[in-house]
């Protein structure tokens, strides 16, 4: 990497803020009140979120001993490739792309949550069908649609700006719910906060476990470094500590907004709440508060949709250009980007809006395990590639985290099993999967 080079590439700052706006999306704000509290309460899902953040960080080593030894675009999938050839790089690519992917639309669809709040029915304007339980407007699909062409443009525009514009929506972020979280707190009453949720009863295996389960769902996003290790000022092995850090944020950012919403209501009353975090917000800020939650949740899903994208693209034009999917995604221009993988993603993403939230949350749901089967590949290579036995460990042991994750979410007992329509999207996904490898990827190494 030369001089000039460095001097145009991502700092750790923009790094940092990358990781913390793709990990920090919608399901922060909505999770509290829909399963935080109601099925573990306060205590069980900080101890799970905090063991969850510990196997990221297991994971993020692994990653660490990946970006010691092998850099280039794809990340995990490359690794993938040139260390156990096209088949398993495939599956790495196959599996990430969906996660990726689905992340964008449903960031994007959090913006009509956003307005529904403020506006009511106001938004709402002509009525196109139901899917999935979930009501389409033609309001929706153009609200949706809109963040998704806007940061399409920003992206073709280039990573610098990217960056910019990702780290003042992550720090605002960072700043508005930890401000908001301490006015809350003394606004409440802690002994009322005290008798809902902490007790031994409040702490379980069964309510831990369903957090930890949820996890790489939670946490998808540390991991598109890689995908940018290319564009990196400083050497990629020395985001190791940045990541981190960004993983602890993801931590604390979590468990400050359960306990906003915990701080208000009881778990009966925060399930029964459309939005358990606003609610509480409203009741003891007023209005001025609840303006800088919806900054701060504006800052989430923006910084969510252009990360995801920015990981997509660099992960989508890798793989064409290792022959594994079209050529003309792996088109790259004179500023580095793959300007027509960025086109491709944003017309998929604008089919999400379509297809209504519930449907994009199932595929979302199921992404996790694909999520799971990427830091496998990447703990299971790393074995082999440490020079260390300490090193060795950590990626043996971040294999068999991954296999926990995949476990937690598919065994037919698991608490956080996931949903039957999930399963059913998962199936169709590998299907659809070993049919282009095999029709696909074939005919393309032929020609």
């Amino acid at each position: 990497m030369n001089t000039k080079n460095a001097k145009k590439g991502l700092s750790k700052f923009d790094v940092l803020n990358l990781v913390i706006g793709s990990i920090i999306g919608w399901g922060s704000f909505i999770l509290p009140g829909t399963f935080f509290l109601p099925k573990a309460g306060v205590l069980s899902t900080v101890i799970g979120l905090g063991l969850g953040g510990f196997f990221i960080a297991i994971i993020q080593k692994a990653y660490q001993v990946m970006l010691a030894r092998h850099v280039g675009e794809g990340g995990e999938f490359s690794y993938a490739l040139s260390n156990l050839g096209k088949i398993h790089g495939f599956i790495v690519g196959w599996s990430l792309s969906l996660c990726y992917l689905s992340m964008i639309p449903l960031n994007a669809t959090a913006y009509v949550l956003i307005l529904r709040k403020i506006f009511g029915s106001a938004v709402l304007w002509k009525h196109l069908y139901t899917i999935g339980g979930t009501d389409v407007y033609a309001s929706d699909i153009v609200i949706a649609s809109v963040p998704i062409v806007v940061f399409t443009l920003v992206n073709l525009r280039g990573l610098s700006l990217s960056a910019r514009i990702q780290n003042v929506m992550s720090t605002s972020l960072v700043v508005i719910v930890v401000s908001l979280f301490f006015i809350i707190l003394g606004k409440s009453d802690l002994e009322n906060f005290s008798h809902n949720y902490f007790g031994a009863s409040q702490i379980s295996p069964a309510k831990i476990a369903s957090v930890v389960a949820i996890v790489p769902f939670l946490f998808v996003g540390f991991d598109v470094i890689p995908q940018v290790s290319n564009d990196l000022r400083f050497s990629p092995a020395k985001a190791h500590a940045t990541a981190i850090v960004g993983i602890a944020f993801g931590v604390v950012i979590y468990a400050l907004l359960n306990m906003i919403a915990g701080l208000s209501y009881g778990p009966e009353e925060a399930e029964r709440l459309e939005w358990a975090v606003a609610a509480s917000v409203t009741e003891k800020t007023g209005t001025v508060g609840f303006v800088f939650m919806l900054a701060a949740l504006f800052s989430a899903v923006t910084g969510g949709i252009n990360g995801f994208m920015i990981g997509s693209s660099k992960l989508l034009g890798a793989v064409a250009r290792e022959k594994l999917s079209p050529a003309f995604l792996g088109e790259k221009n004179e500023k580095g980007l793959y300007p027509k993988a960025i086109l491709f993603i944003a017309g998929i993403s604008l089919i999400g809006p379509w297809i209504g939230r519930e449907v994009i949350i199932l595929i979302v749901d199921m992404a996790s395990v694909l999520a799971a089967v990427a830091y496998g590949y990447v703990g299971f290579i790393g074995i082999k590639k440490s020079v260390s036995v300490f090193e060795k460990a950590v990626c043996a042991l971040a294999c068999g985290i991954a296999l926990l994750f995949i476990a937690l979410l598919l065994w037919p007992t698991s608490p956080a099993r996931l949903k039957g329509g999930s399963i059913v999207f998962l199936i169709v996904w590998t299907v659809l999967g070993i049919l282009f490898y095999r029709f696909g990827t074939q005919r393309r190494s032929e020609a």
